[in-house]
Parts: C-alpha cells; sequence; structure tokens
C-alpha cells in the first residue's frame, strides 16, 4: 500500500469511528460539552474525534462505550483505532513490540521511537518526504508516544540499544532539541531493565555496517528481526536468519562502548551544548 492510500484508509476509518460516536451521543441526547465532561474530555477533544480528526486514546472509548450505552460498539473498534496510529509498514510491528518480553536495537540515522522526546519525534514526521500534514503528524506523534508504555509495563521487558555517535550528535530540530533528547535518553538509560550503548565513530571496526535493525522476543514465541527504510519494513522469521542477525547484535555490543561509559560519553555531549 502506498503512504498516500494507508493515509487515505487509516482517514476512512477514524471518520467512520467518529460518526458512530456522534450517532451515539447524539441518540443519548448529549452534546459534545456534555459527554466530554462525563468522560474526562473537553469538547473540542470529542469534536475533533468524531470528525476523524484525532485518534481517541482506548480509556477514551471505554469511558465512551460505558457513559453511552454503547454495548461494547465502540470498544470493539479499539483495536483497530489503536493501529491507525501508524503507518501501514510499520503496524504489524507495533504489535510485536507491544508484546516482546525483550527487545534489543541498532540505530544508524535517528534515535529510536522509544527512545523519542515529543519534540524530538516531531520534527523528524515535520522533515518528512512526501511532507505530512499537520493532522497526520499529530496522529503519528500520539502513536510514537504511546510506544514508550512499554517503559510502564509489568513485568518489565528487557530492552537494550546501540546508538551509533552521529545519531547522537545530529541536531534534529535544533540544539534545543537534542539538549532535551540526550538528557531524556539519560533518563531512561537509568532505568534498571534498559542498558543504553554507543558506538563511537572512532572504532576501525563494526559490525553494524550492514544497516539499523530490532530484535524482538514475543512471550513464548520464537525471536524476530525487524528492519525498516524508505517506507518499507522486513521482518525477519527464519531461525537460522534470525540466529544471524542475533549474533551480529552481539559483536555489535561488544564493540560499542559499556553501558556505564555511554552514559558518560552522553553526559558530555549534553556539556558541549
Amino acid at each position: 500500500m502506498t503512504q498516500d492510500a494507508d493515509g487515505e484508509a487509516s482517514g476512512a476509518f477514524l471518520k467512520c469511528f467518529g460518526k458512530q460516536l456522534k450517532l451515539l451521543r447524539e441518540r443519548a441526547e448529549l452534546t459534545q460539552a456534555e459527554l466530554g465532561s462525563r468522560i474526562g474530555y473537553g469538547a473540542d477533544q470529542v469534536a475533533s474525534v468524531e470528525r476523524g480528526r484525532r485518534i481517541p486514546k482506548p480509556e477514551m472509548i471505554e469511558a465512551a462505550d460505558r457513559v453511552l450505552d454503547a454495548g461494547g460498539l465502540l470498544s470493539a473498534m479499539k483495536e483497530e483505532v489503536a493501529r491507525a496510529r501508524y503507518p501501514a509498514f510499520f503496524r504489524d510491528a507495533a504489535r510485536l513490540e507491544a508484546e516482546a518480553v525483550e527487545l534489543h536495537a541498532y540505530d544508524t540515522h535517528v534515535l529510536n521511537g522509544l527512545l523519542q522526546t515529543e519534540d524530538y519525534a516531531r520534527a523528524l514526521f515535520r522533515m518528512g518526504r512526501p511532507l505530512l500534514d499537520e493532522e497526520t503528524v499529530e496522529q503519528r506523534l500520539i502513536g510514537r508516544m504511546a510506544r514508550q508504555d512499554i517503559f510502564a509495563r509489568r513485568p518489565a521487558p528487557t530492552l537494550s540499544f546501540v546508538i551509533e555517535e552521529p545519531v547522537l550528535r545530529r541536531p534534529l530540530g535544533g540544539l534545543h532539541v537534542l539538549r532535551g533528547q540526550l538528557e531524556q535518553v539519560l533518563l531512561v538509560g537509568q532505568r534498571l531493565n534498559v542498558e543504553i550503548q554507543v558506538m563511537p565513530t572512532s572504532r576501525e571496526d563494526n559490525a553494524g555496517m550492514g544497516g539499523p535493525f530490532t530484535l524482538l522476543s514475543p512471550k513464548g514465541g520464537e525471536q524476530v528481526a525487524y528492519m525498516e527504510g524508505q517506507g518499507r519494513s522486513t521482518t525477519v522469521t527464519a531461525r537460522d536468519e534470525v540466529r544471524s542477525i542475533s549474533s551480529r547484535y552481539g559483536i555489535i555490543r561488544a564493540q560499542a562502548l559499556t553501558p556505564s561509559e555511554s552514559l558518560a560519553f552522553i553526559e558530555e555531549l549534553l556539556g558541549e551544548l
């Protein structure tokens, strides 16, 4: 599916959901403000959802279903609404990520979405080509920030990230955005279940020249590898291939700075800004 077609399909579904919400609200003889008050949202937020311009959070859908006595009609669309947050090529990966008990990522161009601040992610979406309209940018932003719920999961998954040094120096969105982003990486790196490593540009041997990838291990399932670029993605499930990528990741980690050295390195970068 092309990016344009994907956007149209997601937009059509969100508009359909919005119409259902509006019909149920009008059946209950509630204004947008009254419904918003009962479910903890503003009238403008309700209006945006009804027009298909805003992706509602799962809590909002559940609350609206209950208040409007929808009998599960709205809640039944919750998962599909959540999928609409992401471009088509990433939706399967988003599901795997949400279920992963282990995730290991090697990033070479931009910081991993799980580590990005809102300002950094917004800057990335706005600099994409072809350009995205502001509604799509905000929808993608909501989806990206929602992925970071992985840090609040219990039991906590095991997470590791190896980041190429140029990624940490690239001032995407401006130096103030980079400063906030580096501070975020330091905070995440202090979590007990997270290890962050930096691959210095000074290394003469780097096993990651084949490009970025992510390894995901779902509970009770086989580890898979995920790669993306130019709006396309590949999910590798063949055991031999996954084993090879996993082995490569182990070598990359061994070549990179240790987690403690990496956090100290990032603190130094912050001091230079």
